[in-house]
């Protein structure tokens, strides 16, 4: 079963996309925050990582960069309620950006694709 680490600080967000990907089969962990999100990738290591760009302290950017200097390359799905970050998600070395909504599908769609180019890439 893959696993995914969710950071994002607002809780209902967390909640849904805990929800609804561990109904496509997932195993999902959350955290509230890039500090806890570090924490908790000193425990475990999830296939893919879906990150908030803004949350307090440390944010989405900082908390991409930490991982990707020490865990290397776990791919990293960038969210955001602000769609004028998407033309710079390939800038800052993360593997996609999705704009944040209640629908799904958009981010579901894109970790399917990471997880396929992995079983062919």
């Amino acid at each position: 079963m893959k696993t995914i680490l969710v950071a994002n600080n607002e809780q209902s967000t967390r909640f849904l996309y805990k929800e609804k990907l561990e109904e496509d089969g997932y195993q999902v962990s959350v955290a509230a925050n890039g500090e806890e999100a570090m924490k908790m990738l000193d425990k475990q290591n999830p296939d893919l990582i879906i990150l908030d760009i803004k949350m307090q302290g440390m944010n989405g950017i900082e908390v991409m960069s930490k991982i990707k200097d020490e865990k290397g390359d776990i791919p990293i799905i960038l969210c955001s309620a602000y769609g004028q970050y998407k033309q710079s998600f390939r800038i800052w070395a993360s593997d996609a950006y999705v704009v944040k909504s209640a629908d799904l599908r958009e981010l579901r769609l894109t970790i399917k694709e990471i997880f396929n180019q992995q079983k062919t890439g």
